[in-house]
């Protein structure tokens, strides 16, 4: 979808659809929705006053001008109440606006920012906000197989009728519209069938993103990481099937006076559980299981499209976790590149493995923060659901900038403990530490396992319960959710 930006009345607009909005209680309308209800003959008054539209939350009424103006239908999106508008409901009401254009067939949308004016929000947030609901909900994964044609919004314009505020519009815009690819990519990858989105894809797509952005690209496979000693990563990748790639992304990487952020994405790209061998129910899903990787590569995507002055890492260890004769097995001692032995309990706690020498490797960057996203636990998923990740933190100032970034774009994040007790649980008797600390605190045992791998500000955010949706809401779809793109580029951009 085409996005711009236009100076002028939304009535006057040639657009097929027209999208206005309305607040829940309001019985006249005001503003943009006003001039189209007055350019309508008080078509719009006159549904509010029959009970045909009342503003609620995820409403969408419909109009058909019938020639009174040049557009074939005007939507109106509920804001719901007033007193809990927040860009959150901006996304959602743009994203249910957009939805139902589709559906009507339309082709070109205009619609006005929704809450910058009587809603009161910041006015670039606002457009941002309803450029990206708009794009996100519009999102559909090219399946590999036959399909009939769907109809598509070809071209979403954003009409502003204050020539003063169109800046601000065309910057919330321009970051929507580099936000949205780079959930878009993260969504992709996780959604293409893991024959697919094998290391080697993920290696292309950063390949595109290099090119694209002027990064500087590593991607190292068994021999490169043999030579740095990452014996964890090696073992997860020693019998993988597809060729393993560890992929670094470097933006402003030469930039030595800026603050370098690095991010480490887990890129178990199918889990099987290796000798450790999972149930065969839902297998299948374990091709999220590099939502991660996705999510740091999309995120870079947006980094490089933006352009942010920071020094951003993007560091992703991508293989499989397969069996075979010669896999390594529980009860193994390995040995990560920063010398601590590992005494193997359970081969599907491969995520951690591939993340340890990962987190050693960021440490060169001297950087200021280290984050790393990971689908890692089963215990995140019972303790928060889908409603949010779960948050580890070795600094207190990186934790509450991480939670604020989720709150401002709804991708939220909850801080869990990262008592020193719980290595209690993963304390060996044949080596440094185990990888497994048995069922009960899993989350936390993961989260002490990979702190032991760090020196430097740290975070990690378990995904497992956010990479991958089952059903569509707002504008989340069904499948890869791209889950921690718009995080990380709300706490990049906040640094």
């Amino acid at each position: 979808m085409k996005v711009n930006v236009a100076q002028g009345n939304i009535q006057d607009q040639t657009a097929d659809t027209l999208i206005v909005n309305l607040f829940e209680g309001v019985t006249t309308p005001g503003g943009a929705t006003g001039a189209v209800d007055k350019a309508l003959g008080g078509a719009i008054s006159n549904l509010i006053a029959n009970g045909d539209i009342s503003g609620k939350a995820g409403e969408v009424g419909v109009l058909y001008p019938r020639g009174a103006i040049a557009a074939k239908r005007v939507l109106v999106a509920g804001l719901g109440k007033r007193e809990e508008f927040d860009l959150e409901r901006v996304r959602r009401a743009a994203a249910a606006a957009i939805k139902r254009a589709r559906d009507l067939n339309g082709k070109q949308a205009a619609t006005i920012v929704h809450g910058a004016g009587i809603g009161g929000l910041d006015t670039a947030e606002s457009a941002q906000a309803t450029v990206e609901g708009s794009l996100l909900a519009s999102y559909r994964f090219d399946a590999p197989k036959k399909q009939e044609p769907q109809n598509e919004i070809d071209a979403l314009t954003v009409v502003e009728f204050d020539a003063g505020k169109v800046g601000e519009i065309e910057r919330g815009a321009a970051t929507a519209v580099a936000i949205a690819a780079g959930a878009y990519l993260a969504r992709d990858l996780v959604n293409m069938p893991p024959n697919i989105a094998t290391p080697t894809r993920l290696a292309q797509a950063a390949e595109e993103i290099a090119q694209t952005y002027n990064m500087k690209l590593t991607i190292g496979g068994r021999k490169w990481a043999g030579k740095r000693n990452m014996g964890a990563f090696l073992a997860v990748a020693k019998v993988a099937g597809e060729p393993p790639k560890f992929i670094v992304l470097e933006h402003n990487g030469e930039r030595n006076d800026l603050d370098a952020i690095v991010l480490v994405g887990k890129g178990i790209t199918f889990d099987t559980g290796g000798i450790s061998l999972k149930p065969v129910q839902g297998m299948g899903k374990m091709k999220s299981d590099m939502g991660g990787a996705a999510a740091v590569l999309g995120t870079m995507k947006a980094v490089g499209e933006l352009n942010l002055p920071l020094r951003v890492i993007g560091i992703t260890p991508c293989t499989e976790n397969m069996p075979d004769a010669n896999a390594y097995r529980p009860a193994d001692v390995i040995t990560a590149s920063n010398g601590k032995t590992i005494e193997i309990i359970s081969t599907d706690a491969e995520g951690r493995m591939v993340l340890a020498d990962g987190l050693v490797y960021a440490g060169q960057y001297q950087p200021k923060a280290v984050i790393d996203l990971a689908t890692l636990t089963g215990a995140c998923v019972i303790a928060l659901g889908g409603q949010a990740a779960g948050l580890f933190s070795t600094n207190e100032a990186l934790r509450e900038k991480m939670v604020a970034a989720g709150t401002a774009v709804h991708e939220r994040v909850w801080p869990l403990p990262l008592w020193d007790d719980y290595f209690k649980a993963i304390k060996s008797d044949v080596a440094d530490m185990k990888n497994g600390g048995g069922r009960y605190g899993g989350v936390g045992t993961s989260a002490i396992f990979l702190k032991q791998f760090t020196g430097y500000p740290w975070m990690h955010l378990d995904i497992a319960g956010m990479a991958l949706s089952e059903k569509d809401a707002a504008y989340i779809p069904a499948g890869g959710t791209g889950f921690g793109v718009r995080l990380l580029v709300e706490f990049l951009r906040g640094w």
